[in-house]
């Protein structure tokens, strides 16, 4: 009877595909543990970013104390947009993104959570009409992006929507804002608060 016999293997080249592979298994580790760093880094980065971004509001008190401060924080940002002349066209565009950076951030904080308040406080129509302002924050912004920024109108405008963002912020500073934290209690005002800085922190 003819008896088979097994093929010799070769161990030098076994040995060499199990270091090869145990080299590329370990290669991938290191690439794999390097991503998942990289994005742990990018995400504390973006959340110490936005910490950033909302600590100013946060520690300026209640939430009417902080919204006068991001009033004030902008209107300094248009002063400095202001005094440019029409050669500082980057310039000019940085501050105008500066300035729609922290109004649409504003305009969250205040929206979901402050007009909403006015509402249930019976002030319906004025939250409405605050809100309707808003539309033309963003109508001013718009136009502001899209004329030339070396044009002389173009400061203009910048003025315009100044005086009409300075009416607005008088409304709620001096009327609306004052009657609704009289008229919570302070653990309402407590939570608008809270409320209102969880919604400025997640688009901060």
């Amino acid at each position: 009877m003819a008896t088979t016999t097994e093929p010799k293997r070769n161990t030098k080249t076994d040995a060499k595909d199990t270091a090869k592979t145990s080299s590329t298994g370990a290669s991938l580790g290191v690439i794999a543990g390097a991503a998942a760093g990289g994005a742990a880094l990018g995400l504390l980065a973006m959340l110490g970013r936005k910490a950033a971004v909302q600590a100013p509001s946060a520690l300026a008190g209640n939430w009417d104390d902080a919204l006068k401060a991001e009033h004030k924080a902008v209107l300094k940002v248009f002063d400095t947009l202001e005094a440019t002349d029409d050669k500082a066209t980057i310039r000019r565009n940085m501050l105008l993104a500066h300035i729609k950076h922290a109004l649409m951030k504003h305009a969250i904080e205040e929206e979901n959570v402050i007009y909403p308040a006015l509402r249930e406080a019976g002030k319906t129509e004025q939250a409405d009409e605050l809100n309707a302002e808003h539309g033309y924050v963003k109508q001013f912004l718009y136009e502001l992006e899209n004329m030339p920024s070396t044009s002389p109108k173009w400061l203009e405008k910048v003025k315009e929507f100044r005086a009409a963002l300075e009416k607005h912020i008088r409304e709620e500073e001096d009327t609306l804002f004052p009657e609704l934290r009289a008229q919570l209690s302070e653990e309402k005002n407590k939570a608008l608060t809270l409320a209102m800085n969880k919604e400025g922190f997640k688009v901060a």
